[in-house]
Parts: structure tokens; sequence; C-alpha cells
């Protein structure tokens, strides 16, 4: 028996919704008009991506959602969708990483991954992942300067990607620096990985389950002049 499962993202611009069968996408809505339109957009996606594949929400085996992080705004349109469904059709919930799944459209066979969405400023949430997309560390909220990912760089080469690379790019001149332009977190990529989560039974409690928001960063007081 086949197992489909709906993917939602909407961590970023980009509304986008995935439907796949046995972990592969077989169909995938998506649109970055960069203007946050996922409350007018999303169930269209998703009714959409039903009637393509020609199954109704009762025949999905999971629902899935990108647990963050991102945007506030984008990140609680998208759970709320997905609890609302999963409660609807009595469906568990997978939650799978935004910058897990950003970092598996980086084409690499050595070096790392540095996934990352922009935040604020020269500020960006980044994760780091082998070549194999194995988390190396784990997500942070950072300030970024010339000596980001210095040791990182030294190892050999780094691939940048996500939102975050265009302020990246200005700091950082080492040559093992790769930047992957133009990439946003998709439903395509959470496919595979909310497939193997649901193989391993890797459910969230649905009632209780919040997106992953970083901290705010803390704003250091200036000091007093003397």
């Amino acid at each position: 028996m086949s197992t489909f499962i709906l993917n939602i993202e909407t961590a970023t611009t980009n509304c986008s919704v995935s439907i796949a069968k046995d972990g592969e996408t077989i169909v995938l809505k998506e649109d970055n008009d960069k203007s946050y339109s996922h409350a007018e957009r999303l169930h269209v996606y998703i009714d959409a991506a039903l009637k393509e594949v020609g199954i109704t929400g009762a025949d999905l085996s999971a629902i899935a959602i990108s647990k963050g992080p991102g945007s506030y705004t984008g990140l609680r349109i998208g759970v709320s969708t997905a609890k609302g469904l999963c409660f609807a059709l009595d469906k568990p919930l997978i939650a799978v990483p935004t910058l897990e799944a950003l970092a598996n459209q980086a084409p690499v066979n050595h070096g790392v991954v540095v996934a990352m969405l922009d935040a604020r400023r020269m500020e960006v949430y980044s994760a780091i992942y082998d070549s194999n997309y194995n988390e190396i560390r784990a997500t942070e909220a950072q300030i970024l300067d010339e000596n980001a990912f210095a040791e990182n760089l030294q190892n050999g080469k780094v691939y940048f990607i996500g939102n975050g690379v265009e302020k990246t790019k200005t700091l950082i001149t080492n040559p093992n620096a790769i930047f992957i332009e133009d990439k946003l977190p998709s439903a395509n990529e959470m496919s595979a990985l909310a497939y193997k989560k649901y193989q391993n039974n890797n459910f969230e409690d649905v009632a209780y389950f919040e997106p992953y928001y970083l901290k705010d960063f803390v704003a250091l007081k200036p000091k007093a002049k003397t």
C-alpha cells in the first residue's frame, strides 16, 4: 500500500506544498512572490495538489510541516494549517527542520553545507551539515562578520545556501566559499525527510506542537561614554 504524505513549507516567502508517494515528490505547487501571501494561497495549493494526484485528504498517511526557523507569521500559518488537517483527518503530524530540507538542495559530494536564512541586519539563522546532509552543528542565531565559519573554510569547501547568502558573500572572500544563490526552503526536499520519519514512527503531538522559533537577538547596551 502506497504512503502519501502532504508536505507544507511556509517558513519564508516561498509558499510551497508537495505530495509525496513513498518518499518521492509526485506533485509540487509553490510560488515565491515575496509578499507572504500564504494565508491566501496555502489551501488553494493543497486542494490543487490533491486533485492533481487524484486522492483526497483521507488517503493521506501523514502531514508534514516545515518546523522552522523562519518567518514568525509564515510558520504560524503553516503549522496552524497542518495541525487543523491532522485533527480533521485524524492523521499523524511530522515536523521537518527547515534548514535540513534547505541543505538538501545543495549539490555537494565533499565539504560541508551551511544552510542559512536571513534574520535582520547582519544576522542569520544557520546550521551546518556534512556532505551526506547529516547535521554537524545545530541551528543557531548568529551575527555575521568576516571571520564567520573560518574553521570550516580552513578545512575545505563550504557551500552556503539560502536567502542569507546575499549578505554573507559581502563578508566572506575565502576561495573555499561557494555561494548557491536564489534558493529558499521548498516542500520538494521535505518528501524524503518526512518519509524517513514516517517509517520510524517519528511523529509530533498534534495538540502541543509549536514551530521552532529561535530567541530574539539580544541587543547590547551601548557603553557609557567616559
